[in-house]
């Protein structure tokens, strides 16, 4: 067996969690070490229950490591421990670092920026906007966009980051083969190509709801600040702040309205000294130095509009507005209305989040 496969065979021992692979490594050094210890001699470690040592015994059948081995290799995942120099450097001083990574596609670069975008699962309209504008801003700018690949914010940052034409990570609670939500699927796959999807579980495990607060760590320590659109009062978005905090990371937070409760974690953040984030420059001031925005107006330019449609358009926001409450501020009757907000649906200015309900597009 070669390092990698001592490495794997350390990793992949039922109920050996990173205290006991810890315990292991601070005892023998290297895996093979490990691996080449009797049951008897392993008793020296305290760490280790009876069932722990004979499961480590009964694991070191060195034919089905390398075949499963070679089975991760053969599904185009990438297998990088701490050993290895493609191992992310902030990731290596956290508390419970990780001994391994899977990997599908790249790993983010050390050397550029690198932004957590996270919020509630159940976010609004707003919310769903706000951060793929952002995202894809922050994207454009040179940052590198992680999040956690789930339904929500999680996913409509990995979007705007893709649709921005930057690169994206998502860090999965399951194993790296394994896309959860499965509605995801579509940006799973494309992740691979511009970005990269990483967990440190390897094919075939499911996702387990005790998964997700382990992730969070990696989360926050492959990213220099998090980003906080949307989160309730009690949210785990807020888990993955706690855990950044302990890492030294910048909190960035998009306050909301007061009686909001998707805007309660936000608002509660920024009270206690995360950064208020209003528009894209905010976040990117504190990485870019004399970084300047060259379009201070968030809307498109719309020298081509009609004065009517110019009307509608400067009616809109990221908030949805019902088609009738955009009548009583125009003033133009529903049957008028209509026509226009096709006409700026048609050339890419606005779109119909749900029924009757429009933003514009930046």
């Amino acid at each position: 067996m070669n390092n990698k496969e001592y490495w794997f065979w350390l990793c992949n021992i039922h109920n050996i969690g990173l205290k006991k692979i810890q315990a292991i490594l601070d005892m023998y050094e290297t895996p093979e070490g490990a691996f080449h210890e009797s049951e008897k001699g392993l008793e020296l470690l305290k760490e280790l229950t009876d069932a722990d040592r004979h499961m480590i015994h009964k694991s070191k059948d060195s034919v089905r490591i390398k075949e499963s081995y070679a089975k991760v290799i053969d599904k185009g995942i990438y297998f990088v421990t701490k050993e290895d120099t493609q191992y992310p450097d902030k990731l290596r001083n956290i508390f419970n670092p990780p001994f391994a990574l899977y990997v599908k596609g790249n790993l983010p670069k050390n050397h550029i920026g690198s932004i957590a975008v996270i919020g509630a699962r159940n976010c609004s309209d707003y919310g769903r906007e706000v951060t793929k504008y952002f995202a894809g801003e922050l994207a454009k700018a040179g940052l590198q966009v992680i999040s956690g690949l789930a339904r929500g914010i999680d996913g409509f940052a990995h979007e705007g980051a893709l649709a921005g034409g930057g690169s994206t990570y998502g860090v999965l609670g399951s194993g790296i083969d394994i896309c959860y939500p499965i509605e995801n699927f579509s940006l799973y796959m494309d992740m691979q190509k511009q970005g990269g999807i990483i967990s440190e579980y390897g094919i075939g495990v499911n996702p387990n709801p005790g998964f997700f607060p382990m992730r969070n760590r990696i989360i926050s320590g492959i990213c220099d600040g998090i980003f906080v659109v949307e989160a309730k009062e009690k949210s785990g978005s807020l888990i993955t702040v706690d855990i950044g905090l302990e890492q030294g990371k910048n909190i960035y937070a998009m306050p909301g309205r007061i009686n909001d409760q998707l805007s309660k974690g936000c608002n509660n953040l920024i009270k206690i000294g995360a950064k208020l984030v209003s528009e894209p420059e905010d976040i990117l001031e504190d990485f870019f130095l004399n970084y300047k925005n060259s379009e201070k107006d968030m809307k498109k330019n719309y020298k081509l509009l009609e004065t009517k449609e110019k009307m509608v358009y400067d009616s809109l926001s990221f908030f949805p507005k019902h088609m009738n409450e955009i009548a009583g501020e125009t003033n133009f009757s529903i049957h008028e209305l209509s026509e226009i907000l096709l006409n700026l649906e048609l050339k890419n200015y606005i779109k119909q989040v749900r029924k009757n309900y429009y933003v514009y597009i930046l």
